[in-house]
Order: C-alpha cells, then sequence, then structure tokens
C-alpha cells in the first residue's frame, strides 16, 4: 500500500450515499442501550477498505464506534458483527486488549441489519509495517507489543472466557485447505493459476504432526491495531471479523508473513533493509514469540507461511471473481484482485523453500 493509498484509508469522511444510517433511529438506540449516552450526535464513515461498514459517532461528551452487517445478498456467516461482538465481550473479561462493547442489536428493524457500538479508543494505527513515523530507536518496542499481544492471545484457555464453541477443534489446517482450495476451484470466473493448481494437491499431504487449538484473531496486521498515543504499547487489537477457533501456529505465521509481504499489498516489509531501520529480523521475532508461548522452536516453519500466502490469494481470487462479475463492493477491490498471482507465487515459493 502506497503513501497515497494510506493516506486514503486514514480517517473518516461523510458517509457514503450507498451505507447511510438512519440517524433518528440510531439515536433512540443509542438513548436506550448505551448508559450516559447524550446527543446531539454526528456520524461520520470510516474510510479504511473494511468489508463491514464502520462509522464515527460523536457527541459533545464521548465518541463511539459503530459496525454494522453489510445489506444485500452475503455468504452464509460473513460479516458476522454478532460473532465479532462476543469475542470481544469475553477478551474484555480477562484484560485483553479490546474495545469496549457497549451493546449489540439484533434486531433488524432498526437499521436494517445487525450491529454493534463499541468505545473509540484513542491512539495510533501504522497502516505501514515500517513504522516510518516511529523513531529508530523505538522501533524493537513496537514490534516487541505486537509479538507479546498475539502471544497473550494465543495463551488464552478459550474455555476459561467461554469461547470454548467459538470454532471447531482440531484439523485446523485439513479444513481450511479445503475450504479455500474449493472456493478457488469453483469460482471459474476468475479462472485459474498454475501456481494455486500446485498448492491446492500439495498442503493437504504436507501438514506438520501436531494438532493445538487457540482462539486466532485470523488477520493479526500492524494496522489491525490501535497503539497508545505516545507508548510502544498496543491498547486495542480491531477487526475480529475472521476470528475463531484455530491453530496458533497459522494465526501467528499469517502475522509474521509481514517480513515476505510486499509493502504494496498489505503492510509488510519484503525487500526492507531491516538492519538499518532497526527493525527485528524475522528469526528474532519468531524466537520471541516461541519464548512467550513455551515452544523450542517452529519445526516446518515454511509450510505455515506457504498456507498462508495461499490463504489470501484464495481470497483475493474471490474479489478477482467478484469484480469481474460486477458485484465487488470494496474500492480496493481492483487492486486486489491484481495482486492475486502474485500472492499465489510467493505460496509457491514457500511451498518450495519446505522441500
Amino acid at each position: 500500500m502506497n503513501a497515497l493509498e494510506q493516506k486514503a484509508n486514514a480517517g473518516t469522511s461523510e458517509v457514503r450515499a450507498d451505507m447511510e444510517v438512519d440517524e433518528r433511529a440510531m439515536r433512540q438506540w443509542m438513548e436506550a442501550n448505551v448508559q450516559g449516552f447524550k446527543g446531539p450526535m454526528t456520524v461520520l464513515q470510516f474510510r479504511g477498505g473494511q468489508s463491514i461498514p464502520t462509522y464515527q459517532i460523536t457527541t459533545p461528551g464521548a465518541s463511539y464506534v459503530l459496525r454494522r452487517k453489510p445489506s444485500g445478498q452475503i455468504l452464509k456467516g460473513a460479516h458476522s458483527v454478532e460473532r465479532e461482538a462476543h469475542v470481544q465481550q469475553a477478551l474484555g473479561k480477562v484484560g485483553f486488549s479490546v474495545p469496549h462493547i457497549h451493546g449489540l442489536c439484533l434486531d433488524e428493524a432498526v437499521l436494517g441489519t445487525p450491529f454493534y457500538v463499541m468505545e473509540r479508543v484513542e491512539g495510533r494505527i501504522f497502516w505501514d509495517a515500517r513504522f516510518p513515523d516511529v523513531a529508530e530507536h523505538d522501533r524493537p518496542a513496537y514490534f516487541d507489543a505486537m509479538n507479546s499481544t498475539i502471544a497473550s492471545l494465543h495463551r488464552i484457555d478459550p474455555k476459561s472466557v467461554g469461547l470454548e464453541s467459538y470454532g471447531r477443534s482440531g484439523n485446523y489446517f485439513a479444513r481450511q485447505i479445503s475450504r479455500w482450495s474449493r472456493q478457488y476451484l469453483e469460482d471459474e470466473a476468475a479462472g485459474r493459476d498454475p501456481n494455486m493448481d500446485v498448492l491446492v494437491r500439495w498442503l493437504p499431504d504436507h501438514i506438520p504432526a501436531g494438532d493445538e487449538t487457540t482462539i486466532v484473531h485470523g488477520d493479526f496486521r500492524c494496522d489491525n491495531m490501535i497503539f497508545h498515543p505516545v507508548e510502544p504499547k498496543v491498547v486495542a487489537v480491531l477487526d475480529w471479523e475472521l476470528s475463531t477457533l484455530g491453530h496458533p501456529l497459522a494465526d501467528f505465521a499469517n502475522h509474521a508473513m509481514m517480513y515476505q509481504m510486499p509493502p504494496d499489498i498489505v503492510a509488510g516489509l519484503a525487500g526492507v533493509d531491516l538492519d538499518r531501520l532497526n527493525i527485528p529480523s524475522q528469526e528474532r521475532y519468531v524466537a520471541d514469540y516461541c519464548e512467550r508461548t513455551g515452544r523450542a522452536s517452529i519445526p516446518s516453519w515454511e509450510f505455515y507461511i506457504a498456507f498462508n500466502f495461499f490463504r489470501m490469494a484464495a481470497i483475493f481470487h474471490g474479489i478477482k471473481g467478484r469484480v469481474i462479475r460486477g458485484t465487488a463492493a470494496s474500492i480496493h477491490a481492483q487492486e486486489r484482485a491484481r495482486s492475486f498471482p502474485v500472492l499465489a507465487e510467493l505460496a509457491r515459493r514457500a511451498m518450495e523453500d519446505c522441500r
């Protein structure tokens, strides 16, 4: 993501014409369900490319964030704001860094789709994984904060926070590979890619031994976190749409994949001089996570990277299909579609490094 795209994603703007909110109904619901709410209120829309429409609600005394399910036809289970609210409420009870959830509304008569309201957490969001706005000597501390946060998430026992039924346990990789392979193969409009065809055949037969189940975020990146205004501290993890119960090494590798991710696709560090920028190496970053989670090492590391590039490529392939069919809603859909073959090639390279 280049500098112009980062700027376009930051902040708020007027609500898009196709995503307007009934402000009268919203105010009435807030008055009845959010403790301490008092209008008048203004509603703006966050510019970021969320698949779930996200708004800022501001009053003279407070600021809130509204996330609501998109309108129209969507895939079963997709964009589940109910799940997002549920996991954040559960994690907040044990002190994990998530925004406080003020309320969840399942009554579609209010805004047309379910929604929830959470606190607006003040702080900084970094769209660039190089953390260019942070002093060079401070950058290791910011990476350490991300590392510590994802490790602490994976140490939480799902049962202890009432999330034992938040997803299926066991065989995470087999189920995920099957799901994304099927989606790739069935989307004929988007076409086939030789790298993806190889991965579809190779991945199921090379899943590493051992099985674990923890709470996983699914999209743990620097731009999905809010950092303290001045300190190297994660104060809130956002965008829980892809969270579930899954394998922690899939989740951590998806995060650490930033070291091999081109920065023009999502926040990545590929091609960056880490020493010059004083950013910890991938080896150091993995070792720190291992120390925090009680692991000696992570065998088959490149498999986990290959799997995650494959998963992201399959997601982007689906976006490509929607662009071709004219049903893609995101303003970034076309650039995502163009990035699909790059991700497929990166997945193939990681697969070859496993041999």
